[in-house]
This record gives C-alpha cells, structure tokens and sequence, in this order.
C-alpha cells in the first residue's frame, strides 16, 4: 500500500511518501510545498491546491493521511494554517482516494510509542523504521512522513478519526 502523508500550512506543505508492504516499510519519497510570502492568500491557496493535487497524480497513492489541526497561542498563524488545510483536504478528496485524519498524539503514538514524544524522538523513529541514513528534513516533510507511518501503523482505517470517500 502506497501511503501519502501530508502536513499542510500555509508556507510549506510538507509531505511524505512510503510502501507498506506488511509490517515492513519502504521510503520512497518527502519533500514540501511551498509558497512565497507577499503573495496574495488566494493565490497562495491555489498553489497549495494545484500543488497537492500535482502530488497526487505523481504518486497516485492508496490512502492519504492528514494531520489534524492543532494550534494553542496564534490564532491568526492557526486561521490560515486551517485555510492551507481546507484547499488540501479538497484536492485530496476531489482526487477520489481514501483520506484520513490523525491527532498529533496519535502519531506520535504510531511512531514513537509515546503521545507525547518530542519531535526529536519521532523524527529519529522515522529515521529509523525506514531505514534512512540521517532523518530527513525540512521538519514538515519529517512530519508528513511521520503521518504516513502512523497510517500503516494504524492498521488502514482501523483508528482513524475519519474517513472521508
């Protein structure tokens, strides 16, 4: 099963791409989104959109995992962070392939053991069950890959939040 997993925010989307085969894991891709800073947010919005749904196409994976918003001191970073995630979640869904959603604590659980791991534990976990020589970065696309490992740890759809079809 070949799992995308996506961090979406505004500035970078990160993602990350692995085969499940089993219990065992294959890298095969992460990297990030982005878009540029002055731009006008509908147009930052499009290029998020038109960005994920170009990811999409080129990996054509068999279920996409989304982390679920989390944000506690900037509401205003949290508003456009929740648009960034609105226009991916679309292009996920009008892409046709199940999609689900995971807590923070959820996938630092399915990584590390530990809801509330350090990033530095979950990102030297990811490291570690794909077998990579130093753990990838930027730390959005750690994250996504982190996202995509809790998927196949989960089982599929086993704990999801949600599904959406």
């Amino acid at each position: 099963m070949v799992i995308l997993g996506l961090d979406p925010g505004l500035a970078t989307l990160g993602y990350g791409v692995v085969k499940r085969e089993g219990s065992r894991y294959t890298y095969v891709a992460h990297g990030v989104v982005t878009t540029p800073a002055g731009v006008a947010l509908p147009r930052r919005l499009d290029l998020l959109y038109r960005g994920v749904g170009s990811l999409i196409e080129q990996v054509k994976p068999e279920a996409i995992a989304v982390e679920e918003l989390f944000f506690s001191r900037n509401v205003t970073t949290g508003i456009a962070v929740a648009q960034a995630r609105g226009v991916t979640l679309l292009a996920c869904q009008q892409a046709g392939v199940a999609l689900y959603e995971y807590t923070p604590m959820q996938v630092k659980q399915a990584v590390s053991g530990y809801g509330h791991a350090e990033k530095q534990q979950v990102q030297f976990m990811v490291q570690r069950m794909l077998g990579l020589a130093k753990i990838p970065r930027p730390d959005d696309a750690a994250d996504a890959l982190a996202i995509a490992l809790c998927h196949g740890q989960q089982g599929g759809a086993l704990n999801a939040s949600f599904k959406i079809r």
